[in-house]
């Protein structure tokens, strides 16, 4: 029953085989060539809808709801792929500051996800996200691997933000779609947030093929270097 239930949620996921990389194709973008690096358990590849240039998604090979249903070896191997974004940020922008954040679903859609299927945002040098999530009444306690499995088995989903080195974890449910997409507008060049809105539009889509351009030759450079094989 379990094996079944798994395949009924794989078969309509778009970050699963064989719907995934789907929209990239809609819209002529290069998709299973458009990965930058990867290993056993994740690939890198540019936001199909990117709020800036250098806009990156870390997804699991594998079909799991969020990074609470991580088992710790894969928790920290998403780790070393975040360590290795700030080189490639390095490297192409002369910063290695990032944002990472995460809709973290517990149930359907929750935690205003629009996949469930888990993915780390990465977006450079942005700040801010986390005072304006606060100030929306969500506020956040230390986040790490215990921190999120444990809201993901009592059913809750969560809102995960990394910014200057320090990451939270904050209440999800009942939050709109895209709540995060949104936060990352407000506290920046204000670019529409909707992935809808910009999906395939033609500034849209330099801005995956500039992410795609720098991304891979920073990814050339010797000091970027390819993590270690991250195992579940």
């Amino acid at each position: 029953m379990a094996e079944q239930t798994l395949r009924d949620e794989t078969d309509d996921c778009v970050l699963c085989p064989p719907l995934r990389f789907r929209f990239n194709g809609m819209v002529g973008l290069p998709g299973e060539s458009g990965v930058i690096a990867g290993d056993r358990d994740f690939f890198l590849i540019p936001d199909v809808a990117p709020l800036a240039e250098g806009h990156l998604l870390l997804v699991t090979r594998e079909h799991h709801q969020c990074a609470g249903d991580f088992s710790r070896p894969m928790w920290e191997g998403a780790l070393r792929w975040r360590d290795r974004v700030a080189r490639l940020y390095l490297e192409a922008y002369g910063s290695g500051g990032l944002l990472l954040f995460e809709h973290g679903p517990a149930s359907s859609q929750g935690g205003g996800a629009c996949i469930d299927h888990a993915h780390w945002h990465f977006v450079p040098g942005t700040t801010g996200v986390r005072a304006i999530v606060e100030r929306e009444g969500r506020p956040g306690v230390p986040a790490d691997h215990a921190a999120l499995r444990d809201c993901y088995r009592a059913g809750r989903s969560y809102l995960l933000i990394e910014e200057d080195g320090v990451a939270t974890v904050h209440a999800g449910d009942g939050v709109r779609s895209q709540f995060l997409r949104w936060a990352v507008a407000a506290a920046g060049p204000g670019r529409t947030w909707r992935w809808q809105e910009s999906f395939g539009l033609p500034a849209s889509r330099r801005r995956f093929l500039r992410t795609l351009r720098a991304m891979r030759a920073a990814a050339s450079s010797p000091g970027t270097g390819q993590p270690p094989d991250s195992h579940q």
